[in-house]
C-alpha cells in the first residue's frame, strides 16, 4: 500500500505531506500522536522488503545514526516495520538542503562555505568517533535551517539507498559524483573518505560545478579515480581553495587528518577575515547598531563628553575633519613658538618633528619574520593558515613532483620571500606534489 495523507505507521506517526521522493522511499513530514510532535519518516518501499540482506542493513543503519547525538546530526528518533514496509522517524529540520539553495543560488561566498564546512566537519568528526562513516555526503544529505545550522541527515537509508553498481560483481556504496577514489575502486570507506566528499560539496558551493563530470556513471568513477581536479576560480580566495583541494587528494592519508582537523582549519579562516578600517565602515549604513560602533571609533582620538547613541555618517564625518583640522592648527602654533627654526610638520602621522630632537614615529605595519626553518616540512594548509593569521597574504603554488607515496606529498618545501616581511604583504610559498603518471588505478568491470 503506497504512503497517503492520513495513513499511520506504528499505531502512532500519522502521515500529514509529502516532502520528498526518493529511488528507495518516501519521506513525509508526520505527526507523532502520542507526544504530539512533528517529525520526519523515511518510508522504505515495499519491493525493497523482500531482500532479507537489505533490511538488515536497513535495521543496522539505523540504529548506528540513533547512537551519535550530536546538534549538526538530525536525531533518529524511531525504526519500525509495518504495512509491509520499514520506516525511519527522525528529527523534522526546518529549511532547505544545501542541494536547494544551490540551485537557486549557483555559487555562495566563501565565508559561508568555510562555515558549512566547520559545521559539517565537527558532526562528522562525532560519527566518526562513534565508529560510523556516512560515505554519502552530498548536497543533498545537508539541512541548512534558516538561521544557517547545518545538520547531517541520511545515516540510515542514504548508504543504502543510493547504491552505483559500477560492476556486475559488486556495488560500491555513495553517489558517484560525490565517491572517493578509495570507494570507486571497491576499498573499504574511512572517515577520509567523507572528507574527500565534503571537498567535493565545498568545490561545487564555490565554482557552482562538481569538479568531475562525464557521460556516465563509470567516466565520472574513473575521473574521480586518475583526474586532476580543475582549479577554484581565481576570484576564490587562495587560502580556501587550498584548503579545499587539500581535501580532494587521491590518497587518504594526503588529506586533513580528521574531520575535526578540517573543522578548525575552516573556523581560523573564518576569524581571520579583514576587518572593515574606521574610514570605510564611516562610508557604510547598515544598522543602526554599526552606526553606533562606527561613532566609537570615529571619537577614540577626541573623546566628546557627549554620547550621541545614533549619528548620521556624514556628520560623523564632518566631526572627524573638523577635529583633524583643530589638530594641525594647533600643531603648526606649537611648531611656531619653538626656538628651532628648522622645526616642520610630519604629514602623514600628523605629528611634529623637530631637526634637533628625536621626532615621535608614527604608526607603522607590523613586521612579520618567516624563516624557512619555521615553515619547511610543514603540511602547506598548516603552514597557509598560520601566515595568514600573522596578516600576511599567502599564494600557495604546486611545485616538484614526488611519487604518489613519498610522505613529502603536500608539504612545503620554499617560500618567497622570507625574513622580516610587512604584515599585509604576499608570500609565495611552495610544495611538493604527488605525481599520479606513473599510478592510474582503476576499476575492472566484470561483464
Amino acid at each position: 500500500m503506497n504512503p497517503e495523507i492520513g495513513m499511520l505507521y506504528g499505531g502512532r506517526y500519522k502521515l500529514i505531506s509529502r516532502i520528498a521522493i526518493g529511488g528507495m522511499g518516501e519521506v513525509w513530514q508526520a505527526q507523532d500522536e502520542v507526544i504530539l510532535r512533528d517529525v520526519a519518516i523515511k518510508i522504505l518501499k515495499q519491493e525493497f522488503m523482500g531482500d532479507p540482506g537489505f533490511l538488515e542493513r536497513f535495521r543496522t543503519e539505523a540504529r548506528h545514526a540513533a547512537m551519535v547525538n550530536h546538534e549538526g546530526i538530525a536525531n533518529v528518533y524511531d525504526y519500525g516495520e509495518d504495512s509491509g514496509t520499514a520506516y525511519l522517524v527522525m528529527e523534522l529540520v526546518p529549511g532547505d538542503s544545501l542541494a536547494r539553495i544551490l540551485e537557486k543560488e549557483q555559487t555562495l561566498p566563501g565565508d559561508k562555505v568555510l562555515d558549512i564546512i566547520a559545521q559539517t566537519g565537527r558532526a562528522l568528526f562525532e560519527a566518526h568517533e562513534a565508529g560510523l562513516v556516512h560515505r554519502d555526503i552530498k548536497p543533498g544529505n545537508l539541512l541548512i535551517t534558516p538561521d544557517g545550522q547545518v545538520k547531517i541527515t541520511d545515516f540510515g537509508i542514504a548508504r543504502v539507498a543510493d547504491q552505483v553498481g559500477l560492476t556486475a560483481t559488486g556495488q560500491v556504496m555513495g553517489t558517484v559524483q560525490y565517491l572517493s577514489p578509495e570507494q570507486a575502486t571497491g576499498k573499504p570507506a574511512s572517515p577520509a573518505t567523507d572528507i574527500y566528499s565534503l571537498g567535493i560539496v565545498a568545490y561545487e558551493a564555490l565554482a557552482g560545478k562538481r569538479p568531475f563530470t562525464g557521460e556516465s556513471q563509470m567516466a565520472i568513477a574513473m575521473a574521480q579515480i586518475n583526474e586532476t581536479p580543475p582549479a577554484l576560480p581565481t576570484t576564490i580566495d587562495p587560502r580556501i581553495a587550498n584548503l579545499v583541494m587539500s581535501c580532494l587528494a587521491k590518497k587518504p592519508n594526503q588529506r586533513p587528518e580528521s574531520a575535526l582537523a578540517l573543522a578548525k582549519r575552516a573556523e581560523s579562516m573564518m576569524t581571520t577575515a579583514p576587518i572593515n578600517s574606521a574610514a570605510t565602515q564611516l562610508l557604510q549604513q547598515p544598522t543602526v547598531s554599526d552606526r553606533t560602533a562606527v561613532i566609537e571609533t570615529a571619537t577614540t582620538t577626541a573623546p566628546s563628553p557627549i554620547q550621541q547613541p545614533v549619528v548620521w555618517p556624514w556628520i560623523a564625518l564632518i566631526a572627524v575633519i573638523a577635529v583633524t583640522s583643530l589638530s594641525i592648527v594647533i600643531a603648526i602654533i606649537t611648531t611656531s613658538m619653538q626656538p628651532t627654526p628648522t622645526e616642520t610638520i610630519t604629514v602623514p602621522g600628523w605629528t611634529t618633528a623637530s631637526a634637533s630632537a628625536s621626532p615621535t614615529p608614527s604608526a607603522s605595519p607590523t613586521s612579520v619574520q618567516v624563516l624557512l626553518s619555521d615553515i619547511e616540512g610543514q603540511n602547506v594548509v598548516d603552514v597557509q593558515t598560520m601566515l595568514s593569521t600573522k596578516g600576511l597574504t599567502v599564494l600557495a603554488s604546486p611545485g616538484e613532483l614526488v611519487p604518489v607515496d613519498d610522505p613529502r606529498v603536500m608539504q612545503v618545501y620554499d617560500a618567497n620571500p622570507l625574513g622580516n616581511l610587512m604584515s599585509g604583504s604576499t608570500i609565495e610559498i611552495f610544495y611538493y606534489v604527488a605525481d599520479t603518471s606513473s599510478e592510474t588505478p582503476s576499476p575492472t568491470p566484470s561483464q
